[in-house]
């Protein structure tokens, strides 16, 4: 049977470094002390130094607007239709800023997958990254939408199966998010506020195929963890896409994995690991419910301190940490979490 690679990854961020901005932002809208003080102790704690969007920060903060145009104003946030007039132009150009670093023969791509949460249009982005990056007008092309920030996994299995049905596939799979598009002005809702702090805007492109370079994929899964449909949830309002993210998903996830997750593993323990950065909460979670060790999950927090939280590219940008890393060899094991309470994995190696 044919094996699929995953050859090369390349990654691309918007120009603004935007989280201390939004931390001060943020912090100057909760009225009460106590829960200033909380959101003080949590963004120290978050473990992100940097997060990027499409929003350049104001030179004021406190001057009730987030970004230098406004966009974010405080008691006059934008509607769904203002924020999906952005989500178009920026979300083409990300895109193909990180495919012009892929560096491939557009004539040569056979299949496009693109996967975003953040943003809808039609013809889609997935038409639109045709276009823009000269691909045939034949290229089969598919949109994994809405799945959030497991759905990285979801575009590789689709790769893996086009290559293994035919050797002679070479699939452009492009993540794309605009997380920076749903920021909500809930600002008294503190859980509320404390997620938002973890969002960025990034992007991925990656080709697949059957040429024996880069990391060889695995073994695809899926599980769910019981009674959690409700702790991650992402709704279309008037204002924006608008998420829920529950407290309770990293106690769950850590109770969860030391009894099932382990059905998920490979049976020789895995030496690499590429862990959906979704939090710190998360990858720590992670680490005590599969017992892993210290370094386990470096290149996962790297990512998670360097980029924060860009829901399905996430996890392309930690297996790129990896490509990069010369030292990162032998059997590994990806996985990443989300609306379900869903769980996506599979197993890789790297030669």
């Amino acid at each position: 049977m044919t094996q699929a690679w995953l050859n090369r990854i390349t990654t691309a961020v918007p120009p603004h470094d935007i989280h201390e901005a939004f931390v001060e932002f943020g912090r100057d809208t909760v009225a009460d002390w106590h829960k200033r003080a909380l959101f003080d102790r949590m963004a120290k704690l978050s473990d992100i130094e940097h997060r990027y969007a499409i929003f350049e920060p104001g030179p004021r903060p406190r001057d009730k607007i987030l970004d230098v145009t406004g966009f974010y104003r405080r008691g006059a946030f934008p509607s769904t239709a203002a924020r999906m007039a952005l989500y178009q132009p920026h979300a083409l150009d990300l895109a193909m800023t990180a495919f012009r670093k892929l560096d491939v023969d557009p004539n040569a791509i056979t299949h496009l997958i693109v996967a975003s949460c953040t943003g809808f249009t039609a013809p889609g982005l997935d038409f639109q990254i045709m276009r823009a990056a000269g691909l045939p007008d034949a290229t089969q092309r598919t949109i994994v939408g809405f799945m959030g920030c497991f759905a990285a996994v979801n575009v590789l299995k689709l790769a893996d199966q086009i290559v293994r049905a035919d050797p002679a596939s070479r699939v452009l799979v492009v993540n794309l998010e605009l997380c920076s598009l749903h920021l909500q002005e809930d600002f008294q809702d503190l859980p509320k506020m404390l997620s938002f702090m973890l969002f960025a805007d990034g992007a991925s492109a990656a080709l697949v195929s059957a040429d024996p370079t880069g990391i060889a994929l695995g073994r695809f899964q899926a599980a769910i963890i019981p009674r959690s449909h409700d702790l991650i949830t992402w709704d279309i309002g008037n204002d924006g896409f608008e998420m829920h993210l529950s407290g309770q998903v990293p106690g769950r996830i850590r109770r969860w994995l030391p009894e099932h997750g382990v059905a998920l593993l490979p049976p020789d323990p895995p030496q690499l690991w590429a862990v959906h950065a979704g939090g710190r909460s998360i990858l720590n979670s992670v680490q005590q419910g599969l017992c892993l060790g210290p370094d386990a999950l470096r290149h996962s927090r790297a990512v998670l301190r360097n980029y924060g939280n860009m829901s399905s590219a996430t996890l392309m940008f930690v297996l790129h940490s990896i490509l990069l890393d010369a030292d990162a060899r032998g059997t590994g094991m990806a996985m990443a979490f989300g609306p379900g309470l869903s769980v996506e994995s599979f197993g890789f190696s790297r030669p």
